[in-house]
């Protein structure tokens, strides 16, 4: 039990000293990692870095680097043009396209990560440009994801489903699939309606030929002062200015002059085509979403491989450096028995209603930082015995309410989803997006547990 305590304690410490000082939070994960795993669980750095999550890694790597080069070559402004234009230039209705359209893709099977990966780059490059709030429009994303992920074909819905079917507790996968699609959409519409709804319902964008669309920037090159601190950084681009051809201008760094693109230009047409093999093979195929961006991303990269150079730096390293470390901090927490021993401790509670409320809490915020798929399969199965016998409460209305409290916390930015959301973030300092995505995840992680165990255990009984 005290190395449990230890191990929550230190997770605790670690979000203080990430909110009070400047320090990302996957340095401070991964070095808590390290310390646990070697001191108090008695692991070998080669079983900590074997937790290392690898597949988000890419996911992260690969679809960043793909949109950044997307973005480099002109294809998103097209992108954004040709929407706005679809919906006639009503702005207000561009989020809850982005809401549907990831909601149908979850709903058909993609993975949740999947859905964002795709359609987040977009959404964010349309609040951008048309002044929509990056946070509704993140959660838009997110939130759809997570609202279409518990349809019979889903992934969440299988795995749900399959865990009662195995656990010989009453099914109704509709009544699930409602359940999270109800949840998520109206946290959207309040967010929505909280966020200037109204006056987005109002706007209308020009979309007449001659309005110029300035350039959508996804993402920022990893260059300058960050890098080497600023004097030197200064006294380093003048040096190379100068070995490029002198002048004030550094030769040598190849800047793309987006105000002269064309619409419909061959390397845009096979960017485009390469993000809608993207989510052909993601989606239909089952492949790995990391590993086909970088190879659709490579062949783009070939075809202009001087205006592409920087793309590598665009690439969200900070947010892949937080989600990544935090995840493998987790890992160590779940093999050491840190989230079992939370888990079962409560399920043993005398009370049936106290102890559904400790697990909503306990998928909400394991779920926050964890994988949502793995949590829904373990705490099932921890509720069967008091979701069995005359005494016990509904197993339907229990695992509805399990589900979208297990799932609905995946705004948080270590999640995956937010993780994505945050990357893709544009126009706004990702510091700021990210404590705003931290304090909107906290918000939904404190509330909604109790607020969904009220609607779904406490009501119906």
């Amino acid at each position: 039990m005290t190395d449990h305590l230890i191990a929550i304690l230190l997770l605790c410490a670690m979000f203080v000293i990430a909110t009070l000082l400047p320090i990302n939070i996957g340095v401070l994960a991964f070095v808590g990692a390290f310390l646990v795993g070697t001191l108090v669980a008695g692991v070998t750095t080669r079983d900590i870095i074997a937790d290392f999550p690898s597949g988000l890694f890419l996911t992260l790597a690969g679809i960043t680097w793909l949109f950044a080069l997307a973005q480099n070559n002109g294809t998103i402004d097209w992108i954004v043009r040709a929407a706005v234009r679809a919906v006639k230039g009503r702005v207000g209705l561009i989020p809850w396209i982005m809401f549907a359209i990831a909601a149908v893709l979850t709903s058909i099977g993609a993975v949740t990560p999947g859905a964002v990966a795709i359609v987040a780059p977009i959404a964010l490059s349309f609040a951008f440009r048309y002044q929509i709030s990056p946070l509704l429009m993140g959660m838009m994303v997110a939130m759809g994801a997570s609202a279409g992920a518990f349809s019979p074909l889903g992934i969440f819905g299988g795995i749900t489903n399959g865990v009662v079917e195995r656990a010989g507790l009453p099914l109704s996968p509709l009544t699930t699939a409602a359940a999270s699609f109800l949840c998520n959409g109206i946290v959207v519409l309040i967010l929505f309606m909280m966020l200037g709804g109204r006056e987005l319902m109002r706007a209308r964008a020009d979309l007449g030929e001659a309005y110029p669309v300035p350039h959508v920037e996804i993402a920022r090159s990893a260059s300058g002062p960050q890098i080497f601190g600023d004097s030197e950084a200064e006294a380093l681009s003048k040096r190379v200015a100068k070995e490029g051809g002198g002048g004030d201008t550094n030769k040598l760094v190849d800047d793309v002059s987006y105000a002269n693109m064309k619409d419909g230009s061959p390397v845009q047409i096979l960017t485009l085509v390469g993000l809608a093999a993207v989510a052909l093979m993601v989606l239909a195929f089952k492949m790995d979403i990391g590993f086909v961006s970088l190879t659709v991303g490579l062949l783009i990269a070939l075809c202009q491989p001087t205006h592409q150079k920087r793309s590598v730096g665009q690439i969200a390293w900070p947010e892949i450096m937080l989600i990544t470390g935090v995840g493998t901090y987790i890992a160590v927490l779940e093999n050491m028995g840190t989230i079992d021993f939370v888990g079962n401790s409560v399920a043993s509670m005398a009370s049936p209603m106290l102890a559904a409320l400790l697990l909503f809490y306990i998928g909400g915020i394991v779920s926050a930082f964890a994988s949502s798929t793995a949590l829904l399969g373990a705490l099932i199965p921890l509720a069967v015995p008091f979701l069995q016998g005359d005494g016990g409460i509904g197993a339907i209305s229990f695992i509805a309410g399990m589900a979208v409290a297990s799932t609905i916390v995946d705004v948080s930015p270590f999640s995956t989803s937010g993780a994505l959301v945050l990357a893709n973030a544009q126009g706004i300092d990702r510091q700021i997006f990210f404590k705003q995505l931290m304090k909107f995840g906290t918000l939904v992680t404190l509330v909604s547990p109790l607020v969904l165990w009220l609607i779904f255990v406490v009501i119906p009984n």
